[in-house]
């Protein structure tokens, strides 16, 4: 069967209306969390624009959930119209046990197929020591990226990670999103590497993830036509 973990960022004055969304649809694992924009200075100084507040929701969703809650984001949210947040789709390979997946998907419909595994997005995520999010932004903006969200976080197992990379590690971590095309990914991750990875004051470390649905993401997808 298809699982999926949905990922919306958007505005926060707006995140009580997707909750609502979710909630309508019975979705039973929704996660919030905060976080900020990445728009750059210049940017907001041109345009008269303060720096955005991001609110960053996550849910557990079956394939025909998922497809009802963009259908309803895009009808009462236009999350389909550049500017009023993103979402995004990445499949589930694998959960921990079947009482655990008996919960993701209570209440909801089920379609039993798999995912292909051929993706024109991807999202890439950013572990990096705090402070230095503009460093990593400017040098995935070089690569082709344009925009990312940044959160905040605090890291466990500094010690390990210190002998490992054999540097010191921050335990306060900041955590950028950067959604691409997959034609970008490759290029956004080696600068990032090479700029601002490991060895480095800022100890960037990143991956990315295959993402299957977007919304809210036209300008991008413009950009690559």
């Amino acid at each position: 069967m298809e699982l999926y973990y949905m990922l919306a960022v958007l505005d926060r004055e707006r995140e009580k209306q997707l909750q609502e969304l979710c909630q309508e649809l019975k979705l039973s694992v929704v996660l919030t969390t905060l976080g900020q924009g990445t728009a750059t200075e210049s940017h907001l100084r041109l345009h008269d624009l303060e720096p955005t507040e991001k609110a960053i929701l996550g849910a557990l969703t079956t394939l025909p959930s998922l497809k009802q809650l963009l259908r309803a984001a895009k009808r009462n949210m236009f999350l389909d119209i550049p500017g009023n947040g993103i979402m995004l789709a990445i499949p589930v390979k694998s959960v921990s046990g079947k009482k655990t997946l008996e919960y993701f998907i209570k209440n909801q419909n089920i379609e039993g197929t798999m995912p292909a595994m051929e993706f024109k997005n991807e999202l890439i995520i950013v572990i990096l020591n705090e402070g230095y999010s503009d460093m990593v932004m400017d040098a995935a903006r070089g690569a082709g990226a344009t925009g990312g969200t940044i959160l905040h976080a605090k890291g466990t197992g500094g010690q390990k990670a210190a002998k490992f990379f054999g540097m010191s590690v921050a335990e306060e971590k900041d955590i950028i999103y950067i959604l691409a095309s997959s034609k970008k990914k490759s290029q956004i991750m080696k600068s990032i590497n090479n700029t601002c990875g490991t060895g480095t004051k800022t100890g960037a470390i990143c991956f990315s993830l295959p993402v299957s649905e977007t919304v809210g993401m036209r300008s991008l997808e413009e950009d690559e036509d």
